[in-house]
């Protein structure tokens, strides 16, 4: 069984090293050290941490990723030898699943694996992450490689931050609409309702049809938390088959204003892809096959798959692109320069800038128009249902100024 042991060390020029390695016995772990020529002065066994931990907190974040990567191209860049770099990477990285996996990347390296075949090995490392390290390997560049891996990460992450922030927002005001009304209904209209039910007489109809909503909410609450939860789960399950998938990823598509900032998101993330993997070496199937799983939308996806099978019947990548008609003119006519000047990665490239930028704008023109729509919308709900419960005081008032 593996254990993981902690050791401290010192190289031949006296340099202070630390760390932690997972190995069979305490003998493997100090005859790994002595090849790389580390004098021993401390080993121990790492003592069992208390794991209580969530699948969400060990899942390796792109941001985590880009990190990693960034620091990985830096010390690669200054000549430091591969396993060394690994060995400095695992030891500062602060989750224990990570840490893990890039001490298991070091030590399939140090048995003679290339790093792509070593990366391959876990989920964490994408298809696009291995192809194009392995691209990297395989031209001597692999420095230029992992920064550009690097750069399509944060652009990638910042890109995901902005389309979720687009969706979050009106969710957030929706939510917070949606809980004042119904705590409105469940709390505060019965006090009125019992009040009016005390003074007799015929209610004005909004008063009624208000009271009606509450009292009905009152007692079926548990009914439509029930069948909230199954339209959820039935919508998560729905949207993992096929069909579910391509239905609601076209309705979202074609959603008003945040269908905008969706099909913007989508298309940059497709050419900064693309884009990305054709610039480091990956030939144009392999990168557009990564590209369609990577689209993160299936009629996207289906999209690319038609165009990639398009290619390898001899087609430009344009043709394809423009009979699908899911992406822009713009961004098909820019391919098609990109193709016919040899110069398709950079043309990617900028309109992947393009649409970071266009989506910036698109978010932004959703944050200015849901704003006053949801103020308008609460002020309705919560306004009609104040005005319905005082129109019968009104109606009192009146009748006792008379009498």
């Amino acid at each position: 069984m593996s254990t993981t042991y902690t050791w401290k060390g010192r190289t031949p020029t006296g340099e202070i090293l630390s760390g932690e390695y997972l190995a069979e016995s305490k003998q493997e772990l100090l005859s790994h050290l002595r090849k790389r020529k580390i004098i021993i002065t401390h080993v121990r066994e790492k003592p069992k941490d208390l794991n209580i931990s969530f699948g969400f907190m060990n899942k390796i974040s792109v941001k985590e990723l880009g990190v990693f990567t960034r620091q990985f191209a830096t010390m690669i860049n200054a000549g430091l030898p591969m396993v060394q770099c690994l060995d400095i990477l695992s030891s500062q990285l602060e989750k224990p699943v990570f840490k893990k996996i890039v001490t298991d990347v070091m030590g399939d390296v140090e048995s003679g694996a290339t790093l792509a075949e070593a990366l391959g090995k876990h989920d964490c490392f994408t298809e696009l992450f291995v192809n194009m390290v392995e691209a990297g390997e395989a031209g001597g560049i692999l420095d230029i490689i992992l920064n550009r891996l690097a750069v399509y990460l944060e652009k990638a992450d910042a890109l995901k931050r902005k389309v979720k922030g687009a969706m979050t927002y009106p969710a957030i005001v929706f939510i917070v609409a949606m809980g004042a009304s119904i705590f409105m209904l469940m709390f505060i209209i019965p006090t009125f309702a019992q009040m009016f039910t005390d003074f007799g007489g015929t209610l004005p109809m909004p008063t009624r049809i208000v009271m009606g909503l509450s009292n009905f909410l009152r007692m079926n609450w548990w009914l439509m938390l029930i069948a909230s939860v199954v339209t959820v789960i039935f919508l998560k399950r729905y949207y993992k088959t096929e069909d579910g998938n391509r239905r609601i990823d076209k309705f979202l598509l074609n959603m008003p204003i945040l269908g905008v900032v969706i099909r913007k998101g989508a298309v940059a993330r497709f050419t900064r892809t693309l884009g990305t993997l054709t610039a480091s070496g990956v030939p144009i199937l392999n990168g557009l096959d990564i590209t369609a799983k990577t689209a993160g939308n299936k009629v996207i996806e289906e999209a690319v798959m038609k165009t990639r099978e398009s290619i390898s019947e001899g087609k430009t990548i344009a043709e394809p692109l423009k009979e699908c008609g899911v992406f822009p003119p713009m961004v098909v006519q820019m391919i098609g320069v990109g193709e016919q000047t040899g110069a398709l990665d950079e043309m990617l490239d900028k309109v992947a800038d393009f649409y970071d930028a266009e989506v910036d704008t698109a978010v932004s023109a959703l944050t200015s128009i849901i704003e006053p729509v949801m103020i308008v919308v609460m002020g309705t709900i919560v306004g009609g249902m104040l005005i319905a419960m005082y129109l019968p005081m009104f109606k009192l008032i009146s009748v006792v100024s008379g009498g």
